[in-house]
């Protein structure tokens, strides 16, 4: 969550995130990423985050740019394209983000998504359905969710061909990512290896590349103005975009940039969200109590897909505790990471140093941190209701403190915060409310919530569970 935007290229190349696990204190060099940087591991402290990431944000506000970007800018002859996720701060990611904000993100816009969140659910209810009794789920989720992000992206009028060949993708992007995210040892063959995962993630960029550009010369030439009272496709903003040109000019968004963008909004709106509704439905299968709650409050909310979103983020309390409760124990991105010039390591107590620094914080770890969390292990939804350790405490970090933070904190935090819980509401109350979920074989004391770090914090062992329809009181 820095999440729904920090998270679309991280699996593009961020293999730094998780090649040196372990080492949970200290400085370390950062090897082949970065010759003259250090890396600080692990910052699992609430209040270093704080320090780090709000009270300095000026100083931290820059990500290290991914392999995949640098070798992407010498395929395009010393050209460089960057997407909201890795873009300097500064002019051109104001303008990126204030645009994905204000045309994209904004709750005005969100109020028109109803009934692309309404075809969904009813789809993926209708998906499930046809597998009765036992279902594996992660992909029927991942399709239902990134065909809304889909639509939102670029119009109504999407071929199912292309919704399909986007997604999976994507998807083989993350799997290859992930081959190229595992420790090497310096030989020769890990370097072809490393090679060769490099060409396969460029041609895969390449692909992903035609289909965006096809879909975007297709709006150009059919979209329509829009009124106040439409949806307007993220692309459509995009297209009309004038962004800084470092010359006191403006200049439109190149395809290169335009590519980069797109990708990052359908991986992270929809990779993220899928992830956390699998978490959420493995801890309901496991507490068939909370999973009742649930239930009750969803059906008195109105039904199986309630009409407004807003109705199920303010009016359903229990709902908001049990999405809140997994996204502390399971943020969807394992790691925050910023680099920074020598002279801010001494915000944080580390100097003697003229490198420049790459700084990384746990979100996980924050999440679970001991002296701010009662029972961190546990899974407690009632820890976020009236009363309870968590009632003052949200997706998004207060100005004072931080006790956990799946979308991230500071100047870039995620700007698809609302997005991403109106969304994982809008499934988790359809799903729930269609169908009693139960471990996969009768007398199972529960399903595996091992976590597996990738470039998202997946489950090790993908959802599968016994769902029976629900008999639904008049």
């Amino acid at each position: 969550m820095e999440l729904l935007v920090l998270l679309a290229l991280v699996f593009l190349g961020l293999s730094v995130l998780i090649r040196r696990r372990g080492c949970h204190t200290g400085v370390r060099r950062a090897g082949a990423l970065a010759p003259a940087a250090l890396v600080i591991q692990n910052i699992v402290d609430p209040a270093a985050a704080q320090c780090m990431l709000v009270e300095n944000a000026d100083h931290f506000s820059n990500r290290p740019a991914p392999p995949f970007l640098v070798a992407l800018e010498k395929s395009n002859g010393g050209q460089r394209g960057d997407g909201l996720t890795s873009v300097p701060y500064g002019p051109l990611w104001s303008a990126l983000r204030r645009n994905l904000m204000a045309e994209a993100l904004h709750p005005s816009r969100l109020g028109h998504i109803a009934p692309l969140q309404r075809e969904a659910t009813q789809g993926l209810i209708a998906a499930l359905g046809k597998e009765l009794p036992v279902v594996s789920v992660r992909e029927h989720l991942s399709a239902a969710v990134f065909s809304v992000v889909a639509h939102l992206c670029f119009g109504d009028d999407i071929d199912e061909g292309y919704l399909r060949a986007m997604r999976c993708g994507i998807r083989d992007i993350q799997l290859i990512a992930v081959v190229e995210a595992k420790p090497s040892s310096g030989s020769m063959l890990a370097k072809l290896t490393g090679w060769r995962v490099l060409r396969q993630l460029l041609a895969l960029h390449a692909r992903m590349g035609e289909i965006f550009l096809r879909l975007v010369a297709a709006r150009r030439e059919s979209r329509r103005p829009c009124d106040g009272g439409s949806r307007r496709p993220y692309v459509d903003s995009l297209i009309d975009l004038r962004a800084p040109d470092g010359d006191g000019g403006r200049r439109a968004v190149r395809d290169d940039e335009l590519v980069l963008l797109v990708l990052e909004f359908l991986g992270a709106g929809a990779g993220t969200v899928a992830a956390c509704l699998e978490w959420t439905l493995a801890h309901v299968v496991n507490d068939q109590e909370v999973q009742e709650k649930l239930s009750d409050e969803v059906q008195s909310a109105g039904g199986t897909v309630v009409s407004s979103s807003r109705s199920l983020i303010h009016g359903m309390p229990y709902l908001n505790a049990v999405v809140l409760e997994s996204l502390r124990m399971h943020p969807t991105v394992p790691f925050i990471q910023r680099h920074v010039h020598s002279d801010a390591a001494g915000f944080l107590g580390v100097g003697g140093t003229t490198s420049d620094l790459l700084m990384q914080v746990s979100v996980g770890a924050i999440g679970r941190y001991t002296k701010t969390w009662t029972d961190p292990d546990e899974f407690r939804p009632e820890r976020f209701l009236p009363g309870g350790e968590a009632e003052d405490v949200g997706p998004l970090p207060g100005p004072k403190e931080i006790r956990m933070m799946p979308f991230g904190t500071g100047h870039r935090f995620c700007p698809g915060v609302g997005l991403a819980m109106m969304n994982i509401k809008c499934f988790l109350a359809a799903l729930v409310h269609e169908f009693h979920w139960k471990p996969p074989t009768v007398g199972c004391a529960g399903v595996d919530v091992t976590e597996l770090n990738t470039f998202v914090k997946g489950m090790k062992t993908p959802l599968s569970v016994r769902l029976t329809r629900r008999t639904l009181s008049s």
